[in-house]
C-alpha cells in the first residue's frame, strides 16, 4: 500500500489520494482475505501512508486541500478551487465507480454545475470512493447512498465525519490481524526511495548499460540510511514492534542497499523474477519457485506472470473464471514441484478501481478456492523465514520494472530532477555551517522527501496522469523548501515546471476523417490510413504492463459501412498467437477467431481477419443498431491471456461520427 508524501512546506495534502484509497481499499483489502478461515498474506504499508493517514484522524479538512474545499458551501468558493475539485470529481474511472450511481452518471459530462448540482456532485464522488465494507455495513452510506440526490451541506459534513473515525481505526485493524497470525506487515525505507540509485547512481548504467544518467551525480548514501532508519522508527511507533521485513520501493535492490537493509535489522525483503533471473543468469522459471538466502537475507522472487494476471489482466473477467484460472496457473506449478513456493506481489490499492465491485467478487472467489484447496497452502512472509531456501551469491541491481531503473533516470525530464536535487545538496553543504540542528533537520526531511520514487515515475513519457503539474510542483517545493530554510533565493531553475505540457493526446489521437483501406494484412500504403485514430500502447501502457503483450500500435476508422483496426507490433510473434477476441458492447458481442485469414458471419455481422506484416481486422457496421459501440481485444496464447487492447479499458467509436469540422486542404 503506498502513496507519495502530497503534503506541500506548510504541511497541508495537496491531493487526496490517501484518504480515498483509505476509504475505499486500505480496511477493504484485508478484510477481503480475512473472511476466509486458513488464508493469509503479508501487507506492507508505506511511510507516507501511515503519516498522512494518521492527520485523518481529526479535523481532516485543516490537512487536506481538497477535503477543505470539499467540504465549503459551494457559493462561497473561488473559481479556481471550483474548477479544480470538478476536476478531482470527474476523475473518478466511470466504468465501474460512476456508472453505479445514476446520479453521477447525469453530472459525470457536465461542464457547468449549478450550487445544488455541484453538492450532488460531491457527494456521488465521495460515495463511489466508498469500498465495499462501508456500503455493507456503515448505516449513513447505506443512508446516503438510498437517498440518492439532492444532497445538502449537513450530508457532507456527517459524511466527512464518519469516514474519518473509520479512517481513525483501520492500524488497529492491522494490529489485530497480526497478533491472530493472519497477516504480516512490512514496510519500506522512509519516502519511497530507489534506494541503489541513491547508494550509487551508475547502478542505472550497470542494469542497462543505455541509461543516461546525470553528469555530476553524487552519492547520497547518507540519506539512503536515513530512509531506512526513519521507517522502522515509525513502524515501531505505529504498530509497537519493528519490522523486520521490507519491501524495497519498486522493488529495486542491489548488493550495497541490501547490505545496507542487513545491518538495519532486516531480515526479509521481495523483489521481481527479472532480478533473480539476472543474478542466475538464467531464465529457468524453475528456479523461481523457491525463497533464497543472500548472506542472511532471507528473499522471495516475484512471479511477474501470475502477478499481472490480478492486476492488468482479470478485470476484464467475470470473477469465478478468473478465480478458476490463477488456481489453475497455481496447479500447473504444483504439478512439476510439489514444494514450491510461489510469490505474488502485487499494487495494493490502484488495481481494483477497474474491478467491478472494488474487485470484491474476484477475491471472494479466490480467497474462498484457496480456502477449500487440499493442494495448496497460503503462508505469510513470517512463515517463509522458517522455509527452506537455496542460496544466492551474487545480486543484480535493478527493480521490477524490467529489472532495470529506467523508470526513474534516463529521460530528460527524470534526469533533470536529480540534477536539481543534486544541485540543492551542493547548496546546501555550502551553507550546512550557518544552520542550526533544527534547520538541519527540517531540511533533511524535504530531502528525503524529494527522493520519492513517484516524481520520477510521472516524469518523462513513459506514464500519464491528469495531475502531472500537480506532483512536479510537489517536487519541486520541496528543493525550493530547503533553500528558503537556508534563508537563500531559490535558483530560477526550481520555479520552471520540468513536465512538459502534454495530454492523452500523446498516445490517443483521435480519428480526422473516414478511411478506406484494402484489408489484406499488408502494409500497403501510408495513404490507406490517413486521418485514422491511434492509440499508442508503448506510451499508454504502464511500463510494468508494457512487457506483457506483442502490440504497440492500434490504429483505427471508419467509412458508411465498416469499422477498420489495425495493429502493429511484434507481427512474427502475434501472428502465431492462437486467438483473438472481439468484444463489442453494448450489442453483447464476444467472438473468439483464430489468427487466420478468414470472413466470419457472427450474429449477421461480417467479420474479416487478416495477419501477414500486420494485423487488420474488419467489421461491417451496416447490421449495428447502436449510434456508439465500445470495442476491445483480448490476445491468446496456449489458452493464456497475453494482451488486452486498448490498454486503458475500452475504446468507444462514434458510429456517426461527422468529421467535417476536421477536413484540411
Amino acid at each position: 500500500m503506498h502513496q507519495p508524501d502530497y503534503r506541500d512546506a506548510s504541511g497541508v495534502m495537496q491531493m487526496p489520494w490517501v484518504f480515498l484509497h483509505a476509504i475505499k481499499d486500505y480496511y477493504d483489502m484485508p478484510w477481503m482475505m480475512a473472511r476466509h478461515e486458513n488464508v493469509k498474506a503479508t501487507f506492507n504499508i508505506t511511510s507516507p501512508i501511515i503519516e498522512q493517514l494518521k492527520l485523518y484522524y481529526t479535523t481532516p479538512h485543516e490537512s487536506d486541500r481538497f477535503l477543505s474545499i470539499w467540504l465549503k458551501d459551494p457559493s462561497y468558493l473561488q473559481e479556481d478551487d471550483r474548477n479544480w475539485l470538478i476536476k478531482l470529481c470527474k476523475s473518478t474511472q466511470f466504468d465501474t465507480m460512476v456508472k453505479p450511481f445514476e446520479r453521477y452518471v447525469e453530472l459525470y459530462n457536465q461542464e457547468h454545475f449549478n450550487n445544488s448540482e455541484l453538492v450532488d456532485l460531491e457527494v456521488v464522488f465521495m460515495l463511489a470512493w466508498c469500498g465495499v465494507f462501508l456500503r455493507e455495513n456503515n448505516a449513513l452510506v447505506k443512508e446516503l447512498m438510498e437517498k440518492k440526490r439532492n444532497y445538502n451541506d449537513d450530508d457532507k459534513s456527517a459524511l466527512l465525519d464518519e469516514l474519518s473515525r473509520f479512517v481513525s481505526g483501520i492500524f488497529t485493524y492491522y494490529s489485530q490481524l497480526h497478533n491472530e497470525g493472519i497477516i504480516t506487515i512490512s514496510t519500506t525505507p522512509l519516502n519511497h526511495p530507489i534506494l541503489p540509485l541513491l547508494m550509487d547512481m551508475q547502478n542505472a548504467v550497470r542494469a542497462n548499460p543505455n541509461t543516461k544518467i546525470p553528469k555530476d551525480y553524487r552519492s547520497l548514501a547518507d540519506d539512503a540510511l536515513l530512509q531506512v532508519q526513519k521507517a522502522q522508527e515509525l513502524f515501531l511507533d505505529t504498530f509497537g514492534y519493528e519490522a523486520d521485513g521490507f519491501w524495497p520501493a519498486e522493488g529495486a535492490v542491489d548488493e550495497s542497499s541490501v547490505k545496507l537493509l542487513s545491518s538495519c535489522g532486516v531480515k526479509w525483503i521481495a523483489t521481481d523474477e527479472e532480478i533473480l533471473f539476472k543474478s542466475l543468469n538464467s531464465h529457468d522459471r524453475n528456479a523461481l519457485y523457491s525463497p533464497y538466502d543472500y548472506n542472511g537475507m532471507r528473499i522471495g522472487f516475484r512471479d511477474h506472470f501470475l502477478s499481472d494476471l490480478i492486476g492488468f489482466t482479470y478485470r476484464h473477467q467475470d470473477a469465478f473464471s478468473a478465480a478458476n484460472h490463477f488456481m489453475s496457473e497455481l496447479k500447473k506449478i504444483q504439478n512439476r514441484d510439489k514444494n514450491a513456493s510461489v510469490f505474488v506481489i502485487l499494487d495494493g490499492e490502484n488495481a481494483w478501481e477497474f474491478f467491478q465491485n472494488n474487485a470484491f467478487d474476484f477475491f471472494d472467489a479466490l480467497y474462498g478456492s484457496l480456502a477449500e484447496s487440499s493442494w495448496c497452502n497460503t503462508v505469510s512472509m513470517d512463515e517463509v523465514k522458517l522455509l527452506p531456501a537455496k542460496q544466492l551469491s551474487y545480486i543484480a541491481p535493478g527493480s521490477w520494472i524490467h529489472g532495470s531503473f529506467n523508470t526513474w533516470v534516463g529521460h530528460s525530464e527524470k534526469t533533470r530532477g536529480w540534477e536539481l536535487i543534486y544541485l540543492t545538496k551542493r547548496d546546501y553543504y555550502h551553507h550546512l555551517d550557518s544552520l542550526d540542528e533544527s534547520k538541519k533537520d527540517k531540511i533533511s526531511e524535504h530531502f528525503l522527501a524529494a527522493e520519492c520514487s513517484d516524481w520520477f515515475w510521472w516524469y518523462g513519457d513513459d506514464h500519464f496522469t491528469e495531475f502531472g503539474a500537480e506532483f512536479d510542483e510537489l517536487f519541486r517545493s520541496h528543493l525550493i523548501s530547503v533553500y528558503d530554510l537556508m534563508n537563500i533565493n531559490p535558483p530560477a531553475d526550481l520555479f520552471l515546471p520540468i513536465i512538459k505540457d502534454r495530454s492523452v493526446k500523446n498516445f490517443w489521437l483521435k480519428p480526422q476523417s473516414d478511411i478506406h483501406p484494402t484489408i489484406n494484412g499488408k502494409h500497403d500504403s501510408f495513404f490507406e490510413w490517413i486521418g485514422c485514430g491511434v492509440v499508442d500502447e508503448s506510451k499508454l501502457f504502464s511500463t510494468m504492463d508494457k512487457m506483457r503483450g506483442p502490440i504497440k500500435k492500434i490504429l483505427y476508422g471508419q467509412d458508411d459501412e465498416k469499422i477498420y483496426f489495425a495493429f502493429e507490433g511484434k507481427i512474427k510473434k502475434m501472428c502465431l498467437l492462437d486467438t483473438i477476441t472481439i468484444i463489442m458492447e453494448p450489442i453483447g458481442l464476444r467472438i473468439r477467431l483464430p489468427f487466420e485469414t478468414k470472413t466470419t458471419i457472427f450474429e449477421n455481422l461480417e467479420i474479416s481477419i487478416v495477419c501477414d506484416d500486420w494485423l487488420e481486422v474488419c467489421i461491417d457496421k451496416t447490421k449495428i443498431e447502436k449510434d456508439e459501440i465500445s470495442v476491445r481485444f483480448e490476445l491468446e496464447e496456449d489458452e493464456n491471456i497475453v494482451q488486452t487492447l486498448p490498454g486503458f479499458g475500452e475504446l468507444k467509436i462514434d458510429l456517426g461520427n461527422d468529421y467535417s469540422q476536421n477536413w484540411f486542404i
